[in-house]
C-alpha cells in the first residue's frame, strides 16, 4: 500500500512566540535601565503624538519601542504573516481581541506580556492617564496589516490591507 506523507506545514519564521516574549522582555529591561534614553527627547517621548522607533531589525526579527497617547487606538487589525509579542515597560494598555465569536478585553500593566499568533485580530489603546511605553517584536518583520470591523452578524469584515514596514500601517 502506498502512502503519501502529508505536506509539511512551515511556520513563517523559525522563531516561536516564547522567543518573541523573551526578546521583548530583554529589551524592555534595557529600556527600563536607560540603555535607549539617547533615542528619547530630554522630556521623554512626545505626550500628544504617537511615537515609535525600531530598536532592532534584521530579516528575521523587528523590535520596536512604542509610546502611546490618550484616545489613539490601533483599530482592529492583524499582523499579516507575522507573529508578534509585546512587553509593557510603563503605564498600561487595554487590548480588545476578537476570539472568533465576540470581542474580549484585557488590561496589560507594566511588566505584563502578550503574544500574538498568526490570525490574531486586536485593537490596542493606552489605558488610564499614565504615560505608557511598550516593546513589540514581530517575526518575520511586518510587511502588511489588515484592518477589520465587526459586522451586525457578529463576524469580521476586512476593511483594508496596508503594506507597512513599521508597527502600524
Amino acid at each position: 500500500m502506498l502512502t503519501s506523507a502529508a505536506p509539511a506545514v512551515s511556520a513563517p519564521t523559525r522563531l516561536r512566540l516564547p522567543d518573541l516574549l523573551h526578546a521583548t522582555d530583554r529589551v524592555a529591561d534595557d529600556v527600563f535601565s536607560g540603555r535607549y534614553d539617547r533615542l528619547l527627547q530630554a522630556s521623554g517621548p512626545p505626550r500628544h503624538d504617537r511615537w515609535f522607533t525600531r530598536l532592532h531589525g534584521d530579516d528575521e526579527l523587528d523590535i520596536w519601542l512604542i509610546s502611546w497617547v490618550p484616545d489613539r487606538s490601533t483599530e482592529l487589525h492583524d499582523h499579516g504573516g507575522s507573529l508578534g509579542a509585546l512587553t509593557v515597560v510603563s503605564g498600561a494598555l487595554r487590548e480588545t481581541r476578537w476570539d472568533g465569536a465576540v470581542l474580549r478585553h484585557r488590561r496589560l500593566s507594566a511588566g505584563d506580556q502578550a503574544a500574538f499568533p498568526l490570525g490574531w485580530v486586536h485593537d490596542v489603546v493606552r489605558d488610564a492617564s499614565t504615560h505608557t511605553l511598550s516593546v513589540h517584536a514581530y517575526s518575520p518583520p511586518l510587511t502588511a496589516m489588515s484592518y477589520y470591523d465587526v459586522t451586525q452578524r457578529n463576524t469580521l469584515r476586512r476593511r483594508r490591507t496596508e503594506l507597512t514596514d513599521g508597527p502600524e500601517g
